[in-house]
C-alpha cells in the first residue's frame, strides 16, 4: 500500500478514503465555526475529487456524529457528498462507524462494516472504521476512528499514523477527522500510556510514523516512528 497524503484524506490505487466526517457535530456542541463543517467537507472532497479523479469513494464510518438523531444539517451534507461523487463519476462505499446508528434513516444505499479495495497489485487492503477488531484478513487495514493529531512547536495539527506490520504483521494507515470542527487527539500523549478509547487495531503506538499534509508546501511530512519522535518534542 502506497498512499498519496493530501489534507485529510488519502489516495490508494484509484480510491479516495476520508473518514470521520462526523456531520452535525456542529450542531450537536456550542463551537462555532467560521463555515459550515458540512459545506467545507463537501467543497474539499469536490477538490479532492478533481485533483485524483478517484474511480470510488470510501467514507471510513462515523459519517454523522449524533446517535439519536439527523440534524438537518447533516442530510444537507451527506446529500451533497453523494452528490459530489456521482458528478465526478466515481462510486461511493460507505462504512458504518460508532456514531452511525442513525445512518441507515438518511442513506439508502448499501452499508458496510468493512470494504476491501480494488487495488492494483497482489496486497489485500480493507478499510474498516476501527471501532471494533476487523473480521476480514487484510495485508494492510485503512481506519479512523482515532481522530489522531500531533503537537510540533506548540500548534496540533490533524495527522495520519502509519504501522508497518503494526496489526497482527498487517500494516495499518490510521486517518485523521475529515471534519476540521474535530481537534483531534494528541498522540504525543498516547506514548507508554493504556487509553480504552484507542481502536483495537491501533495497539503498539511508539511504532507508528506520523504524517502531516503542509499545505503551506503542499507535501506530505513524514516523521519517525513515535516512539522515537515524541522524545524530540
Amino acid at each position: 500500500m502506497d498512499p498519496t497524503y493530501r489534507d485529510r484524506a488519502a489516495y490508494i490505487d484509484g480510491t479516495l478514503v476520508v473518514a470521520d466526517t462526523h456531520f452535525g457535530k456542529g450542531e450537536a456542541s456550542t463551537v462555532e465555526f467560521p463555515i459550515g463543517a458540512g459545506e467545507d467537507c463537501v467543497e474539499r472532497l469536490a477538490g479532492l475529487l478533481d485533483r485524483f479523479d478517484p474511480d470510488e469513494v470510501v467514507l471510513a464510518g462515523d459519517v454523522f456524529h449524533s446517535f439519536d438523531y439527523v440534524p438537518d444539517a447533516a442530510d444537507e451534507a451527506l446529500s451533497g457528498v453523494v452528490r459530489a461523487v456521482r458528478e465526478a463519476g466515481a462510486r461511493l462505499v460507505v462504512v458504518e462507524g460508532n456514531h452511525d446508528t442513525m445512518l441507515g434513516a438518511a442513506y439508502s444505499g448499501e452499508l458496510h462494516d468493512e470494504y476491501e479495495l480494488d487495488t492494483d497489485g497482489e496486497e489485500t487492503v480493507v478499510v474498516t472504521h476501527g471501532h471494533e477488531e476487523p473480521n476480514t484478513p487484510a495485508d494492510a487495514y485503512v481506519v479512523g476512528h482515532d481522530h489522531p493529531a500531533i503537537e510540533i512547536e506548540g500548534r496540533k495539527r490533524p495527522c495520519f499514523l502509519v504501522g508497518d506490520g503494526a496489526y497482527r504483521r498487517s500494516d495499518v494507515l490510521v486517518l485523521p477527522s475529515f471534519n476540521r470542527l474535530v481537534e483531534g487527539v494528541s498522540v504525543n500523549g498516547r506514548i507508554g500510556t493504556a487509553r480504552p478509547e484507542l481502536s483495537p487495531v491501533v495497539t503498539g503506538v511508539s511504532q507508528y510514523r506520523p504524517v502531516v499534509f503542509d499545505e503551506e508546501s503542499d507535501e506530505a511530512l513524514t516523521f519517525p516512528p513515535l516512539g522515537q519522535f515524541s522524545r524530540m518534542l
